[in-house]
């Protein structure tokens, strides 16, 4: 994980930074920033924490 939101009121983020996690194949989307690929996703598409 390299950077995470801060979540909502109601749903706290359960994932920090420098978390490993598992998600399906065609969970989240793709983007390129500065020449770094990156992975956006929602926390409800992350299947563990490794």
């Amino acid at each position: 994980m390299v950077a995470v939101g801060p979540g909502t009121k109601d749903e706290k983020v359960t994932v920090k930074v420098g978390d490993t996690v598992l998600y399906g194949k065609y969970a989240g989307t793709e983007l390129k920033l500065d020449g770094s690929d990156y992975l956006m996703m929602r926390e409800s598409d992350i299947l563990a924490i490794i």
